[in-house]
This record gives C-alpha cells, structure tokens and sequence, in this order.
C-alpha cells in the first residue's frame, strides 16, 4: 500500500512538472539559433511569427529562431520580467588558421568556415564517414593545396554536416570569413530585424502582365534589394530623393555593374508606375551608359575540339543544338520534341525573350546526334529532360561546360552563352547575311546583333579562313 501511494505521488509529482514547464518562458541561445518555450498565448505567438524565419518544432515543442543580430534583444524586451530561464551558450573566438601553423589541435576537431565567397569549408584530419557525407551534398569540392572540403553555403548544409559531427562524437567550431573588400555589401536578412519582402501585389502584377519567371525573380530581388535599404521607413513613405539615394549608393559604394543599375531603375519605376498605377514620369535618374564590350568568341577550332572531346551523349546533343541552332540555355531547355522539325530542317522557338516565336537551322550533323540520343534516352515531353522529369537544369549544363572547356584546355573565359556567339559570328563570317543571322537569333534590332557580331569581324582579317558547316565540325 505504502509504495503504490509512493509511485503514485511521483506521478503526480512528475505531472506537476511537466505543467509547470509548460508555464515557463525558457530561452536557450546557441551561436545560430534561439529555442524559446513557453505557454500558448495568442498574443505572443503573433508576435513570434512576425519574427522572420522563425519556426515552431513540432518534435520538441518550441519555437526556433534565428540568432540574427537584434533578434535576442527584441524578444528579452519583449519578454522582460517574464522570463523564467535564459542560457546563453559561449562560443569560442578562434581565428582562421594559417599555412604556417597546424590548423586542428587534434583529429577529433572539426572547424567550418564560411568564406567569403559563400562556400563553407570544412577542415578535419581524416574520416571517411564524414567524407562520405560531405560527397553526398551537390558542388562538393576537394582542395589539394590548401587540405580541406568545400560545399556551397546554406543553413540547411550546415546544420547537415553539424549533425554528422555529432553523430561521429566530433567536435567543431564555426567562424565566418571577414571580407577584405572595402565595398558595401548588400543587405540581407542576416543584418536587419523583420527583413522586409517583395510586397504581394508587385509579383502579382508581374504575373498579371506574363512577365518571364526570369524577369520576376530580378524585379523581385531588385526591389527587396530597394526597400530594405531604407529599411528604417515604410514603403508608402519613399519619395524620390530616396530612390536617387539607393541608386547612388548601387554606383558609388557598391559599384555594381551597369546592366544591374538598369534593373534596378526598371523594378522601382514598374512598382510606382504599374503596380501603384501612378502616371509614368521621369524620376531624374540618369541612367547609366552602357558598357561596350566585346563578346567572347570561340574559333572554329574551338568548337572542333569541345565536341570530339565531349562522350556523354546527352551533353553532346545539348551543346551541338545550342551551338548550331544559336539558342540562349533558357531556350534549349524548354525544347519540346514537336519543335524539331526534320522534314524542314528547322526548330521552332516558342515564346522566347520578349514573348517571340522564330524559326532557327537544324544542321543534319545534330539531326544524327539527336536521333542516337532519342534511341538511348526516350524523352517524353520536353527534348531534353532531368533526372525526375521536366526540363534540364541550367546549372548541369553550365557546369559540364565549364568541365568540358576546362579539360580541352581552353583558356578563354567562355560560358554557354559563348557558343551562340560564335554560332552569329562564324555565319557572318561565312558570308551570311546580317539581317538574317539577326532573324535567327530572334533580336527585334539590329544594333543587338551588330554589337554581337560585327565588332568581332573587325577582329579577324579578310583573309580568314571561311567556316565551315557545323556538319563538317565534328570530324
């Protein structure tokens, strides 16, 4: 009788507890992340929620927030004298290891760096389990000279590789990289409290009048990039000094390039003059001259050796069809199998940049490549699809190229766009006419294409040799 009545008081005793918890504001501060507990009350939950990127854990039951700087200091206010419990964990200093001295005390130390270039390194003595995790995360990367991992920086990677350290029964430390650029850097949700977002009806408005997804994620970050530089003030009450203000402050301390300038303009004037419906007017912002550059242009040669170089079949057919039809990445990933015409030898671009539909050349060397890939990939919808389906990635298709040039030992600094570069330069080369290469590659203007091409033919002399058809450039 006497020990039922005892596990009975513990029960209840352990009961007691658990409500009392419940009752309690418990805050625990780690280096990224706040954990706050505490009772359900309509009023503190919004407040909370209004904190950005904060998040209810279903498992644990408490909020987790992150530990942005102001982020504590605005919750201990407005909290204070509720607060039952506040741990505040300590993070050791330590600086980034030089060449000239051991990087890890020992080989159970794990440091993570995030440099500069928002990749985050990490330096450990060697583990094959953890090596094993970190090839697991896309764009890993082995540096030979300098003895450490890389992957690209997120919240997400980090708290992965976090979590496989402690599995291991590793410790580590974290540190971030100082930038030694004098320049300003642009705001992000790291710096201010209650970042502000892109307003609803301003992508709204966008989708509205079927504006590009592209054109939508660089109004959108255009905008953000606008708003939270007078983060200090609410959107209705920017006038234009506070425009010219930013826009300044993109050139003179930021020294972005002219082409991000113009977006910038374009994004505020669409908010105030098509989202707000306001009358279009000058907002005495000059606007930047643009620069003239030349276009990077591969030679003959060039693309002789990428694609005798090149032996996965898929990466072949993509990059000969962007080379030989002069197609922007964007274009040839949306690709339908209806667009491949081989009766006319041509492909049809559908509602390309500018909602334009154009036809472009089918070469019969591709027509044969792309024939072999069909036969080995089947694709259903799109010509060239993901892993999962739809379309290909981008990213895949700049990063085999980059691998591609890399290897065939070209030097020059190319990208995708390059090839269809060189497609207009090498037609204009060969006597094309200009305004028919400008209808191929879809430009309304012909300044477009004389500044893609022309300027090129200045550079080489009359005497060179004439291209060759693209049938002939694979052997």
């Amino acid at each position: 009788m006497k020990e039922e009545l005892k596990t009975e008081n513990n029960v209840n005793q352990f009961v007691t507890n658990i409500k009392s918890n419940y009752n309690e504001i418990k805050i625990e501060v780690f280096e990224r992340r706040i954990f706050l507990k505490l009772p359900k009350n309509e009023k503190d939950i919004k407040f909370i929620r209004n904190i950005t990127y904060s998040k209810w854990d279903s498992v644990w039951f408490h909020w987790v927030i992150p530990n942005y700087p102001g982020n504590l200091d605005l919750i201990k206010t407005y909290f204070s004298g509720r607060i039952n419990q506040l741990i505040e964990h300590q993070v050791d200093k330590i600086e980034i290891p030089t060449f000239d001295s051991p990087i890890l005390k020992n080989k159970n130390e794990v440091l993570l760096v995030k440099s500069a270039s928002n990749r985050l390194r990490i330096i450990f003595g060697f583990n094959r389990e953890l090596m094993q995790a970190i090839k697991k995360i896309a764009y890993h990367n082995w540096d030979g000279k300098n003895k450490w991992w890389s992957i690209p920086y997120s919240i997400q990677f980090q708290e992965l590789i976090q979590s496989k350290i402690n599995e291991l029964s590793l410790s580590y430390s974290f540190i971030e990289e100082v930038v030694t650029n004098n320049l300003a850097q642009r705001i992000t949700p790291l710096e201010i409290v209650n970042y502000k977002t892109t307003p609803e009806n301003f992508i709204l408005k966008l989708r509205e009048l079927r504006y590009s997804h592209n054109t939508e994620k660089t109004y959108k970050g255009a905008f953000e990039d606008f708003i939270n530089f007078h983060h200090t003030k609410d959107l209705d009450k920017l006038n234009e000094n506070d425009i010219q203000s930013f826009l300044r402050h993109l050139v003179m301390e930021r020294n972005v390039s002219t082409s991000y300038q113009n977006q910038a303009i374009n994004a505020v004037k669409f908010y105030y003059e098509r989202v707000l419906g306001g009358t279009r007017k000058t907002y005495f912002i000059d606007r930047p001259k643009k620069e003239k550059t030349l276009p990077v242009v591969l030679s003959e040669e060039d693309i002789v050796k990428i694609f005798k170089s090149m032996t996965n079949l898929k990466h072949k057919a993509i990059l000969m069809v962007i080379y030989s039809a002069g197609l922007r990445i964007s274009e040839c990933i949306n690709l339908r199998l209806k667009d491949i015409d081989s009766a006319r030898m041509q492909i049809r671009i559908e509602q390309s940049k500018g909602k334009k539909d154009r036809y472009t050349l089918l070469s019969s060397k591709t027509l044969d490549v792309l024939r072999l890939y069909f036969k080995a990939y089947k694709p259903k919808e799109f010509l060239f699809e993901g892993q999962y389906g739809g379309t290909y990635s981008t990213t895949s298709i700049q990063t085999f190229f980059r691998e591609t040039v890399k290897r065939v030992g070209i030097t020059k600094k190319v990208t995708v766009h390059s090839l269809r570069h060189s497609f207009a330069t090498h037609l204009l080369e060969n006597g094309t006419n200009l305004r028919y290469i400008q209808s191929l590659l879809g430009h309304s203007s012909s300044k477009t294409t004389d500044h893609e091409v022309a300027s090129k033919i200045n550079i080489y002399t009359r005497n060179h040799q004439r291209i060759r058809s693209i049938d002939k450039s694979d052997g």
